[in-house]
């Protein structure tokens, strides 16, 4: 929440509109996967399904940090190659959902 607060009030007159949805963007995927990281920790500690639970939580991580993590730095440097790093943390992002979701299971 507080990169939100940064960009709406901080990066609004740096920014374009565009690179401020990027880094936006890059704050609510982060925010979504807060969720998904808190769940896998609270699954983690029921038992058996602790190892599923355990690597969607380092899934999440990693997708945090390549997804949001490009994104930020697209959207501060203007340097469009970042963007390709973007899907490589979607990737984790699902990987980490489908690890919960077999831990759940």
């Amino acid at each position: 929440m507080t990169l939100g607060a940064f960009a709406a009030h901080g990066l609004r007159r740096r920014l374009s509109a565009e690179r401020l949805v990027t880094f936006e963007t890059g704050v609510r995927y982060q925010f979504y996967h807060v969720v998904g990281l808190l769940a896998a920790g609270w699954v983690s500690a029921q038992g058996p399904q602790a190892r599923l639970a355990w690597a969607a939580g380092w899934l999440f991580v990693l997708g945090t940090v390549l997804f949001s993590g490009a994104l930020y730095l697209l959207a501060l440097s203007g340097r469009r190659w970042l963007g390709a790093i973007a899907p490589f943390g979607g990737l984790a992002f699902i990987a980490g959902w489908l690890c919960l979701a077999a831990a759940l299971l």
